[in-house]
């Protein structure tokens, strides 16, 4: 258990901490659910970091990171599109994504194979976050901030794009030992 494992593993344990002050409508309560958020997505740039720098990057962390980021992003999104404050269609669009992404994954698993996350993918996962900073930071549905928009509607086009991309890159593996199941 390295520390960029380590840091994943708590981005994971402040998810369930998030949703909850979400779900408290007090000024102090909503700070702190941001700053969490914050806190939580600065793991994900901080893991990767260490993971490169310090060459211990392992299949462990290559298949628990981006699980962690799809925990935090989609129990975030779901949390706020609970209260008014997120479009439920878009975390309609970020789900499909990642539920395919996913299959595509484990099929790949089931060959003895880890696919980790590609640069598109880390992009589209850098929007969500922004996009769900500025909703957070402000009021109603889409965060009420024309910022909030603006970023709500780039990580949808990176949402599906980087899905696309995905796909292409890596189909192959539905194809190897018989075609899908």
């Amino acid at each position: 258990m390295n520390w960029p494992n380590r840091l994943t593993i708590a981005r994971v344990a402040l998810v369930p901490v998030i949703v909850a002050l979400l779900h408290f409508d007090t000024p102090v309560c909503q700070a702190l659910a941001l700053a969490m958020f914050i806190a939580a997505s600065l793991t994900d740039w901080l893991d990767g970091y260490l993971a490169r720098k310090y060459q211990i990057v392992t299949n462990l962390g290559k298949f628990l990171d981006p699980v962690a980021d799809k925990l935090l992003v989609l129990s975030t999104m779901v949390a706020l599109c609970g209260l008014a404050r997120f479009p439920a269609w878009v975390c309609v669009v970020v789900l499909f994504r990642e539920l395919m992404v996913d299959g595509l994954r484990l099929v790949a698993v089931q060959q003895g194979r880890v696919i980790a996350a590609g640069q598109l993918g880390k992009i589209k996962t850098t929007l969500q976050m922004l996009a769900l900073m500025a909703v957070m930071l402000g009021e109603g549905a889409f965060g009420g901030l024309p910022v909030a928009q603006a970023l709500i509607y780039a990580a949808v086009a990176m949402t599906l794009w980087s899905g696309i991309d995905y796909f292409v890159r890596n189909g192959q593996v539905l194809w190897q030992q018989g075609g899908p199941a």
